[in-house]
This record gives structure tokens, C-alpha cells and sequence, in this order.
């Protein structure tokens, strides 16, 4: 194996409690003040992307993520966790990645000129999705525009000697294998909760990866680069109406008995 290419994306910290201005529409989720991270799939790709260097010597793992200054960091975490380096497509602050202005179809045209402009790309692992849209469409969209081969809700990936790829997938009733076969396009993977457990970066690493190179170039240069329409790109296929909290939770009663639960469930009609 030559080149991995990991995407990743900063979100919102999965602990944290997201706020919403319902006065501000679409752009309702808060996102200053609020502890950013990497999302945590594409933590499970870069783990993987890991392993599966250290399984195949020689192999070059390089991070990619798409959005303000502030994804420099989340790269370096990726860095620190075993990346040799990165890659930041920076856009201006008022562009919010979180489906509002950047979304899938912009993404992937994005993804697929770094694959095409990189040399030697073997596989793509991208998260399945990310915790703030929950898309999971920029991995298939990358693959139909590259028209490589993908597979989705990864569960467990292994190489092939012949440079292919087989891969169980998570699905809605257990699990299903196929196999990539080497087609001289980079395969496409996107990878799910139970593929590992991504390992936490040691303070010498963390260290090691200030040192490491993070090629930057602007959303309108690369735009520009790749032909594309820097209005297409930022203009949404899908527009958000509305943000909004879930209603709160009404508080739960504490019955003494079968008899009065189910007495409470008759006069609720959840029970006949």
C-alpha cells in the first residue's frame, strides 16, 4: 500500500451540550465559545488508516480537512495519533460547515481533486458521518465521482495481497462481506462505531506533530484549481428551514406496584 487519505471534519465536542437561538433560523446551533473536536468516526478512519500502515510498511497516511483556521488543530490531532501529514482546505470564518453553507456534494468535488492531485492513492477512509448534519453521503459521492469502488458502515477491512479489499459492513439486520477489487481507482471506505477504538495521542507525539507539514490553501484557490464554481460550491443543494431544541422530557412518575403501573398505562391509552 502506497497513500491513505483520511477527511476529516471539526465538530461540535460530542459532549457538549449544543445551544440553539431559535431568532437566528438555519443558523440557530451556537458555535462560539464552545469546545470544538474532531467528530469521533473520523477518529475510527484515522485509527484505522493507523493500523493499517503499521500493517503495511512504507504507507503514507495524509489527513485532510476542510474549514476555518481552527481545523489546522484538528489535524494536528490526527497527526499526533500517527498521520505523516496534512492537508487544510481553509475557508473564511462565516462559512459554517455544518450543512448550512458547505455540504456533501461540495465536500466530495473538493475531496476528489486532492485524490486526483495526490500521487498513489490506494483508499479514502472517511467517518460514516458526521455528528452535527448525521449525512453520511460525502464517502458514496466521493466514490460515484471517481467512479472507484466503496463500501460503506465499515465493521472490519483487510488487504488483500492483489490490492483489493474485503470488508464487513454493518447493516440493518447483522452484517454483510464484499470485496473491493483492485481497479486501479482508490477504494472509497467509510467507517463505522465497532471498526476500533482510536488510540489516544502520547504527549511525545503530540510534540512530533507540530513538527509535521500541513500544506494550507484557501477554499478559492483550490476552487480555482480545480475548475470548479466557488458560488456552486458554497450554494447549498438543500437549504435548512429551521434549528430547533428537542422538547424537554417530562419528568417520569414513580409507581409501587404492577397493578398501579399498569393502571397508569390504561388511563395514558398505551395499554388496552
Amino acid at each position: 500500500m502506497r497513500k491513505i487519505l483520511v477527511p476529516i471534519k471539526r465538530v461540535i465536542d460530542y459532549a457538549q451540550k449544543i445551544r440553539v437561538d431559535p431568532s437566528k433560523g438555519a443558523q440557530g446551533v451556537q458555535l462560539k465559545n464552545v469546545k470544538m473536536s474532531m467528530n469521533p468516526f473520523c477518529e475510527i478512519a484515522v485509527e484505522e488508516a493507523i493500523q493499517l500502515k503499521e500493517q503495511n510498511k512504507g504507507a503514507e497516511v495524509v489527513a485532510i480537512s476542510v474549514g476555518p483556521k481552527q481545523c489546522t488543530e484538528t489535524i494536528r490531532t490526527a497527526l499526533a495519533m500517527g498521520a505523516d501529514r496534512g492537508i487544510h482546505i481553509e475557508t473564511k470564518p462565516d462559512v459554517r460547515g455544518d450543512y448550512i453553507d458547505l455540504q456533501p456534494w461540495a465536500i466530495a468535488s473538493l475531496l476528489k481533486g486532492i485524490v486526483e492531485k495526490e500521487d498513489a492513492v490506494d483508499l479514502v477512509l472517511l467517518g460514516k458521518q458526521s455528528i452535527d448534519s448525521d449525512c453520511g453521503q460525502t464517502g458514496p459521492l466521493l466514490a460515484g465521482l471517481l467512479n472507484a469502488p466503496q463500501a460503506t458502515f465499515a465493521a472490519n477491512i483487510e488487504r488483500g495481497d492483489d490490492g483489493s479489499f474485503t470488508v464487513e459492513r454493518e447493516t440493518d439486520t447483522g452484517t454483510e462481506t464484499i470485496k473491493l477489487n483492485a481497479s486501479g481507482k482508490p477504494a472509497v471506505i467509510t467507517c463505522d462505531l465497532r471498526l476500533n477504538t482510536p488510540r489516544y495521542p502520547t504527549m511525545p507525539n503530540i510534540m512530533k506533530a507540530k513538527k509535521k507539514p500541513v500544506e494550507t490553501i484557501s477554499l478559492e484557490d483550490m476552487v480555482k484549481e480545480l475548475g470548479l464554481d466557488l458560488d456552486e460550491v458554497l450554494t447549498p443543494k438543500n437549504e435548512v428551514v429551521e434549528v430547533y431544541e428537542p422538547p424537554p422530557r417530562k419528568e417520569g412518575e414513580t409507581v409501587g406496584s404492577i397493578d398501579e403501573l399498569l393502571g397508569k398505562l390504561k388511563e395514558k391509552g398505551l395499554v388496552a
